[in-house]
């Protein structure tokens, strides 16, 4: 998608037709931002910026009950449920929650254990299915009468060869006859010339098991020669994200239940029995992310900013803390979308972007490392860490809350 609209006019496809106006400075709402996409990331911004009094408008391409519909399973940092349950829209009762994480790699000596107790907090995280904050978002967004236009699919901007002689050349993102003074794009993936990328040539097996014991809230996170396996609680059970070598990920999938248990025995070990398996997704793994999240009087956030791999489950904790910074930084804007603003919100969401960007993927590269120097290496970290409660303490924290644990 275009990063630069630089003239009077722009056209946006809605709902497959183009529509083109040419409209004056003038015609910019200063306080109205427009959100591209209806999803948890769009609903959130919607909310917060409204609590700031900021009036935005959402696009959604979906049906409206499609939305709901999200089979995903989100893990949440604790920072993200205060974020949420500072609007309103935490579902407390779906969520299950993460009192202790067991990091270790398998084969290799030494592990780090991270309780919650230790760092003062209700929880670690919370494992929740992505439909019951989704609900809560939706009944909330409708509650404050925001405007949810579902169905509209709102595709890139192009700039017309068109202006008034004499006139600044100003951005304005058009939406049939509106203008908004500031366009946030919070759904769909990461497009741009600039955008850094990276195959991990690896897909995520996702699926809920049973265990013989309870979970008592441990969350597991166990790497392996052949990638990390998560096992996250959720309500009696585990949401599983096995991680494979893409070629590995279609048969994986296509194993019956007895065999994918006697998979997943062997890549997790024995600290817990597996009786029952729902049925397996895949997708792939990469890494996408903008080096610049701002633009012509338009931003990006959440998985149109950045796709991080599922390891330390940081993608939509990520997203959340997008929204956050961002409704901070326009409170107190009398043009949203001025260079000034999203200049600042970029430079305020640089050192948590890099930080997160850079920590999974140095995860990956360290744990996929298989020379036995190595391997003793990170086994040391391991232990190390979990001799040094600062040190873990501090990792836990900014896993935890981004770049605001300091």
């Amino acid at each position: 998608m275009s990063q630069t609209i630089a003239t009077i006019a722009n056209i946006a496809t809605i709902a497959g037709e183009d529509q083109s106006q040419s409209i004056t400075t003038d015609a910019i709402d200063k306080r109205k931002v427009a959100i591209v996409g209806g999803g948890p990331a769009g609903m959130t911004l919607a909310l917060a910026l409204r609590h700031h009094g900021i009036v935005a408008e959402i696009f959604e391409a979906r049906e409206r009950a499609a939305v709901r519909e999200d089979k995903r399973v989100l893990a949440l940092s604790e920072g993200s449920r205060q974020i949420l349950d500072w609007l309103g829209v935490w579902p407390h009762d779906a969520a299950t929650p993460i009192n202790t994480i067991h990091i270790s790699h398998r084969g290799s000596f030494g592990r780090t254990v991270l309780h919650a107790s230790e760092l003062a907090v209700p929880a670690l995280g919370w494992v929740l299915p992505a439909a019951a904050l989704i609900a809560a978002l939706d009944t909330a967004v409708s509650a404050a009468g925001i405007a949810y236009h579902a169905q509209q699919k709102v595709g890139t901007p192009r700039v017309l060869p068109s202006g008034r002689a004499g006139e600044t050349p100003r951005s304005k993102s058009l939406f049939g006859t509106a203008a908004f003074a500031l366009t946030a794009w919070a759904e769909g993936a990461v497009h741009a010339p600039d955008a850094t990328t990276r195959d991990y040539g690896q897909h995520a097996v996702v699926c809920t098991v049973r265990t013989a014991q309870p979970h008592a809230g441990i969350a597991w996170e166990r790497f392996t020669s052949a990638g990390p396996v998560a096992l996250l609680p959720l309500g009696k059970d585990y949401a599983v994200v096995l991680t494979c070598a893409a070629g590995d990920a279609a048969h994986i999938v296509a194993l019956d239940d007895a065999n994918f248990l006697d998979l997943l025995q062997q890549r997790f070990g024995t600290r817990h029995r597996f009786v029952s398996a729902t049925v397996r997704e895949h997708f792939p793994l990469a890494l996408r992310y903008r080096n610049k999240p701002v633009g012509d009087r338009q931003m990006w956030l959440g998985n149109a900013a950045q796709t991080l791999h599922p390891v330390a489950g940081q993608g939509f904790n990520l997203a959340l803390r997008d929204v956050w910074d961002l409704a901070q930084t326009l409170r107190h804007a009398t043009d949203p979308g001025s260079p000034e603003v999203l200049a600042a919100y970029a430079r305020q969401r640089q050192p948590d972007r890099r930080g997160a960007i850079g920590f999974t993927n140095l995860l990956i590269d360290v744990f996929a490392a298989q020379s036995p120097l190595v391997q003793h290496a990170r086994g040391a970290g391991l232990l190390a860490l979990d001799l040094l409660p600062p040190l873990k303490n501090f990792v836990a924290r900014r896993m935890m809350f981004g770049a605001r644990a300091w």
